[in-house]
């Protein structure tokens, strides 16, 4: 079967879940991921996107947030006139002074200042015949080209050089972008903020641990739902709050998870 030939849609599923350490501070959840499937004459487009906010700032509830929403209506904007194709790391540049810049009118209007949203941003935008991850700050994507086995790493999460440093959306003068295309399509994705990363990244090799994400896309790989299957995000959350995954990290946690059907 040719790549012309490929199925036109996806299956994802996605949760957040609060960190124990955020519970006991009586702190927000400062995760927030969301994604959204566009729709092109050459085929469907993929957009899935992660956001952790920085534990020392203020109103990291709010950045991620923002910083969520913002990158998906600039997918949109993009998308409705261009093929993925056409995308490149400048337009990219460009999105993220639209997001920066909303970010200062928000802080601007509260009497903050844009640190005080400090996000990082993880993303894959997938088409029928490229696939691209854009990528600022710790938290990662995995990804498997189509007709492989092989778990991919894209993009490595980035820490500075003491613990639990990182970059973030609103650096500086400018943040510290990875930005990746490959001219394949991807078959399955999954996108997560930094609080599993310990739990499905083999640090030493830099590699994903392909177990978990063979195990956790099985049921969406098998499931009947067109776009989001709510049902398999509701036992997604239920699986970033058990015990099992708690015990081993008290950080805020979001996952998803897509299938090209």
């Amino acid at each position: 079967m040719g790549i012309d030939c490929m199925t036109n849609s996806w299956r994802w599923a996605g949760a957040r879940s609060i960190g124990t350490s955020h519970v006991r501070t009586n702190t927000a959840c400062q995760d927030f991921a969301g994604a959204k499937l566009f729709m092109r004459p050459e085929g469907p487009i993929m957009t899935a996107v992660v956001s952790d906010g920085a534990g020392s700032a203020s109103h990291a509830d709010a950045g991620s947030k923002l910083i969520c929403l913002s990158f998906l209506r600039a997918c949109r904007e993009f998308l409705t006139t261009k093929p993925i194709e056409e995308l490149v790391e400048e337009d990219v540049w460009n999105w993220l002074d639209e997001i920066r810049e909303a970010v200062n009118a928000r802080a601007n209007s509260m009497a903050l200042r844009p640190r005080d949203f400090a996000s990082t941003l993880v993303a894959i935008i997938a088409g029928p015949h490229s696939s691209i991850v854009i990528h600022i700050g710790d938290g990662a994507a995995v990804w498997k080209k189509r007709r492989s086995d092989e778990w991919e790493v894209p993009s490595w999460p980035y820490h500075g050089e003491y613990a639990s440093t990182t970059t973030f959306v609103t650096d500086d003068p400018q943040p510290k972008l990875s930005y990746l295309r490959i001219g394949e399509a991807i078959d399955e994705f999954a996108l997560f903020s930094d609080g599993i990363e310990r739990l499905v990244l083999e640090q030493a090799t830099r590699s994903a641990h392909a177990p978990f994400f063979n195990r956790m896309l099985a049921p969406l790989k098998g499931s009947n739902v067109e776009g989001l299957d709510k049902n398999l995000s509701a036992a997604l959350k239920d699986y970033l709050e058990s015990p099992s995954v708690c015990e081993r990290t008290d950080d805020d946690k979001s996952l998803i998870l897509g299938v090209r059907i």
